[in-house]
């Protein structure tokens, strides 16, 4: 069971690692530190590492271009990941250039590290041949997606409706803040001032994770579940009650 946490600001997004911090604090027999971005650290082979984990194919199980000009960008987006978007990274190989990279007197599963992206990260899926975006990739660290959260989970049907819709009318896809605007419905959108408090949630199921070997809950609407849809992100983290029966007397606050 760790009994230290450190989280990872990632300032080009709304989430507050300092708010997620204290949220879990109380909710966890552990120290909870943050610390700056994981990703603000001079390390000339971290961009390099991005590049072999990208994404070529949504369809393809391998990953990497490690070509000059793909290294390039991965610098960029290192020293300004405003700029940086549009790209997949294999999840698990993110995790692994992570695990890497942290001290070596702090590897151990007693010291949980929870670094907060702003990349999209995937996994892919053997039972049907392509990329799923996640939005967490539990172990040690515990790299969490924060764009992967509004992009990860599928939007209510309605969304996908109106996009074909707008497309066959016009010939062209509508923008992403017009498809929000028109649709009815609970999701997640781009910078959503929510962020925050549904972060606290997945920062939990790391947590979880290497306390109990325990993945995901099965209950819908528990924080620890794993919806695939947005509707049950918003009714798993920001509905009551935070927890189901089984894991409420070890979290409720």
């Amino acid at each position: 069971m760790p009994d230290r946490v450190t989280l990872y600001r990632a300032p080009t997004t709304p989430a507050d690692a300092d708010a997620v911090a204290d949220w879990l604090a109380e909710r966890v027999p552990a120290t909870v530190a943050v610390r700056d971005r994981f990703l603000d650290r001079e390390d000339d082979g971290l961009a390099e590492a991005f590049a072999e984990a990208r994404v070529l194919s949504p369809y393809e199980p391998e990953t990497g271009n490690t070509m000059l000009g793909i290294v390039r960008y991965e610098e960029r987006a290192l020293d300004h990941p405003e700029r940086a978007g549009g790209v997949i990274y294999d999840g698990l190989a993110v995790q692994e250039a992570l695990r890497e990279r942290l001290p070596a007197d702090e590897r151990s599963l007693d010291h949980l590290h929870v670094p907060l992206l702003d990349r999209v990260l995937g996994t892919w899926g053997d039972h049907d041949g392509r990329w799923h975006k996640r939005v967490n990739v539990l172990g040690q660290p515990a790299p969490i997606s924060v764009p992967g959260l509004y992009e990860a989970p599928a939007k209510p049907e309605q969304y996908y409706k109106e996009k074909q819709r707008t497309a066959m009318l016009s010939g062209d896809t509508p923008p992403r803040e017009v498809l929000e605007e028109q649709v009815d419905g609970e999701f997640l959108v781009q910078d959503d001032p929510r962020t925050t408090e549904v972060i606290k949630g997945y920062v939990l199921q790391a947590y979880h994770y290497l306390a109990t070997g325990e993945d995901f809950c099965a209950t819908e609407g528990c924080r620890l579940a794993n919806p695939h849809r947005q509707p049950g992100v918003v009714e798993a983290q920001l509905c009551e009650p935070e927890f189901c029966e089984e894991h409420a007397p070890r979290y409720e606050a």
